[in-house]
């Protein structure tokens, strides 16, 4: 078991720490389930924040009566010292607790300080003298901010998006955070769903002792590929290596991370979602991408004003109105049939491989010439779903599902998700 102890918190946990942005999009008892399941488990940090909207009401649900058997990371976007206050209160009510052990500014425009005028951190010590919070903390998605905060000495860990994609930018902040003896928490560990490797992301991860990476956690097959990793950890090896190197050919550089801080966009374009539509039809489900829901999102990308707002506010200074345009051009070319998404793809230099659409994995096939992607796609049709055959016919989604087993195996443990239904 990989256990990580942040900085001089002293709080030490499994190296698997449960984000609950996800759970805010599934039922209360659906998320309960989840936050207990990982609790049982051996996962102990969770982190929300007050803009997850009822992300905090569930897990204070899910740990009541044990709450001091896990540790509480929650987060503020206040301005100033009063609304501090209001998010501080709300949370602990939520959460059904009379302490956070790790409260967080979240991902603030500057570095809060004593004496910059906003009241904020002196509300953050004052809360903390009071015994309202264990340790004080600071999220970001600016290397400038994040730099700040470790330099000031007044942050006990720095929450920042670090996975396998990530550059030398953000391991120098490793790094640092490290001689500092701060605590770092990686966030975005799949950077926002590109990375479908589980395994490969955890191995990324467990190179660095000081980092906690905290996965986002909405469904129970994605919470059982991590919990599997308790007992036995991957390991860096030369297949995980060239997984790496290949997603790292593919994805560094000017791309969308799907943070959201471009939005709200005043042309109603969904921004983080849409300027990153190249890579999500190519390493993702496309079908969702793809219909007809889908393609008149992609349209309103026709009427933007070119405001620049979206520019401004992007943390990793990308031309977002220019990655929009490319992103719509090309989805316009995969509509039409010009080039293929993932439902087609195949592997890169590797002809007994297909992608698999929806389980967002390389398949590995005993008969490639009679494997249909369709057998994948209906995953997300339910039971009763259909699909068309190679015969014409039109088969259930549990009778495709079956003969799929016999012609197609899965290439790792390590995908993001389960293969075929049990």
């Amino acid at each position: 078991m990989d256990m990580v102890t942040l900085g001089s918190t002293g709080i030490t946990v499994n190296k698997n720490g449960f984000g609950a942005l996800p759970i805010q999009r599934i039922s209360q008892e659906d998320a309960v389930y989840l936050a207990r399941k990982a609790y049982k488990a051996g996962i102990r940090f969770f982190d929300t924040a007050r803009a997850y909207t009822d992300s905090e009401v569930k897990l204070g649900e899910a740990f009541d009566g044990i709450r001091t058997e896990v540790y509480i990371a929650t987060k503020t976007a206040a301005q100033n010292a009063e609304d501090f206050w209001k998010d501080l209160h709300t949370s602990l009510t939520n959460l059904r607790t009379d302490y956070i052990d790790l409260y967080q500014f979240h991902n603030p425009a500057f570095c809060p300080k004593p004496g910059d005028g906003s009241g904020l951190y002196e509300a953050m010590q004052e809360a903390k003298a009071k015994g309202m919070i264990q340790h004080i903390g600071i999220t970001n998605h600016r290397l400038k901010v994040a730099h700040e905060a470790i330099d000031s000495g007044l942050y006990e860990t720095l929450q920042f998006p670090f996975s396998y994609i990530s550059g030398e930018q953000e391991l120098e902040l490793v790094n640092k955070c490290k001689a500092a003896n701060m605590g770092f928490i990686a966030m975005k560990g799949l950077s926002g769903g590109l990375i479908t490797n589980s395994a490969a992301a955890y191995a990324f991860e467990a190179q660095f002792d000081g980092v906690l990476p905290i996965w986002g956690v909405q469904r129970e097959r994605e919470l059982d590929e991590f919990l599997s990793y308790i007992d036995n950890p991957p390991r860096m090896t030369d297949d995980i290596r060239a997984v790496i190197e290949g997603d790292r050919a593919e994805l560094c550089g000017e791309f969308c991370r799907g943070c959201g801080y471009c939005m709200p966009c005043p042309a109603g374009i969904e921004i983080n979602n849409c300027a990153r539509m190249s890579l999500l039809l190519r390493r993702s489900p496309s079908a969702e991408h793809l219909s007809p829901a889908g393609q008149a999102k992609m349209k309103k990308i026709e009427g933007c004003l070119h405001c620049n707002r979206c520019k401004a506010k992007c943390p990793y200074g990308l031309d977002t109105p220019a990655l929009l345009a490319r992103n719509y051009e090309d989805y316009k070319r995969v509509l039409a049939g010009e080039v293929k998404s993932s439902v087609t793809q195949k592997a890169p230099a590797h002809s007994d491989r297909s992608f698999c659409a929806l389980c967002g994995s390389f398949w590995l096939l005993k008969n490639p010439h009679r494997f249909l992607i369709a057998v994948c796609e209906v995953h997300d049709l339910g039971k009763g779903g259909s699909a068309p055959s190679c015969r014409g016919t039109v088969r259930t989604a549990r009778e495709w599902c079956e003969s799929a087993r016999r012609w197609c195996i899965p290439r790792s443990p390590g995908t993001r998700r389960n293969p075929l239904p049990q």
